[in-house]
């Protein structure tokens, strides 16, 4: 029997108080997982297809075999657990800023946890992606340090960030140092809780060969109606 209400982890961090709750939804009889960064809640594995979309969209747009993928945002791991069912992925590193999150996922305090860290292909970086980006994403073995996917999570929009030194990686130059780490034809593959963003997607499209919003609708069991997100995908 679940418990009607659990605090699995509560810690501070140098983004603020971060907590992994797990509860009962009585109407559904289901354990919902969820994190919360002081009062904003995160994410919720109540609602988990805009963080798969970001996989599903972003690997559909690479063709090939033996794909190199970066995801930047662990969470809950729907995005990472997604790449992984595409059976072209051949490695993935997912880095993530906060190591309480890492530590979530290896404990086995979160439902994927278990499955991510037995999957050989999967590898944690604790490290912060904008500044990895800004200096150069490394694989950690003698391998190319260019790949075919980088996808990411972390941020609610483009404008809309977790913490302020974000903000630079979503302009030209910061755009184009992601893009220089994308084999040719490499996908970009953004999540974002806003509408699509016209002047965003415009300068996303001065960087990259392509680019194309995609909006992604899912039941809100809350509302009883639809909710929806962007996921931008871009070529480089």
């Amino acid at each position: 029997m679940s418990r009607a209400f659990e605090e699995i982890d509560h810690q501070t961090t140098p983004m603020g108080e971060i907590s992994l709750r797990r509860r009962l939804e009585p109407s559904l009889q289901v354990d919902v997982y969820e994190v919360k960064l002081d009062d904003e809640f995160l994410m919720s594995s109540l609602f988990t297809a805009s963080e798969e979309a970001v996989a599903t969209l972003g690997l559909a747009a690479r063709p090939g075999d033996d794909l190199d993928v970066v995801v930047g945002g662990l969470g809950l791991g729907h995005t990472a657990k997604t790449a992984l069912d595409d059976t072209r992925v051949a490695r993935l590193q997912v880095i993530e800023a906060l190591p309480q999150v890492i530590g979530w996922h290896r404990d086995q305090l979160v439902p994927l946890g278990e499955t991510l860290t037995a999957d050989h292909r999967c590898t944690f970086v604790e490290g912060d992606f904008f500044s990895m980006v800004a200096s150069g994403i490394e694989r950690g073995d003698e391998g190319p340090t260019r790949f075919d996917a980088i996808l990411l999570d972390i941020d609610h929009t483009p404008s809309h960030h977790l913490n302020p030194s974000h903000a630079s990686f979503y302009g030209s130059a910061g755009l184009a140092r992601l893009r220089d780490q994308l084999l040719p034809g490499g996908v970009f593959a953004l999540w974002s809780d806003d509408p699509p963003d016209a002047d965003f997607t415009a300068r996303m499209a001065e960087t990259f060969a392509s680019v194309t919003p995609h909006v992604v609708a899912f039941p809100n069991f809350y509302t009883g109606g639809e909710s929806a997100c962007t996921v931008y995908v871009s070529v480089a």
